[in-house]
């Protein structure tokens, strides 16, 4: 499945809760659906997503923190599982798009095209829900059962290494943290 067709279906169950991306295809991809001030893109900060959205979720429990993450982001810091399962904030919704490659800097094999299995490495640190998808409907069907139950879930979702044609995003880097900030600070007075 191409990564582009799984975030068009995701999109609308995903458009008004906080979410943050790694760098590069996952986050022009999701800038050209439709940005929003509570997306997040993390720029050139390769593997602090999934951290920075387990920071989020546990200081802001009442509202859905979903983490989009890559295969690579990911094995670089792979601990970070670990310490999500360690505190298990139900708010938090981890997707992991693997495709098998460091596509955003350059189309180098992860290890996961030689049989690193990241579903597996969740499931044993102890996230409590592990589910994958392999399709826009099956990853669709994960993140609704993943939002409307609660509970912290890692989703595996196998994606083809074609990226964007342009990383390019026409939204300044600081611009979007002040945009972020802004929107968590209404968020939270809000609920």
């Amino acid at each position: 499945m191409l990564r582009s067709d799984a975030l068009k279906a995701i999109y609308p169950d995903i458009q008004d809760h906080i979410v943050v991306t790694i760098m590069g295809a996952v986050a022009a991809e999701l800038y050209s659906l439709g940005h929003r001030h509570n997306f997040f893109y993390l720029q050139h900060a390769m593997g602090l997503a999934s951290s920075m959205g387990l920071g989020i979720a546990l200081s802001m429990p009442r509202h859905k923190v979903i983490v989009m993450d890559g295969d690579g982001s990911l094995l670089m810091n792979l601990g970070t599982l670990s310490t999500m399962a360690r505190y298990r904030p139900a708010n938090l919704l981890h997707i992991v798009f693997d495709n098998e490659s460091l596509l955003s800097v350059g189309g180098f094999p992860t290890a996961t095209a030689t049989g690193t299995d990241l579903a597996g490495i969740a499931r044993a640190s102890g996230i409590p829900v592990v589910k994958e998808a392999d399709t826009p409907a099956s990853l669709n069907d994960a993140v609704q059962q993943a939002l409307s139950t609660g509970g912290m879930t890692t989703v595996v979702s196998k994606v083809e290494a074609i990226g964007p044609k342009s990383f390019q995003m026409d939204l300044p880097l600081l611009e979007n943290r002040f945009q972020f900030k802004r929107k968590l600070a209404e968020m939270a007075l809000s609920r």
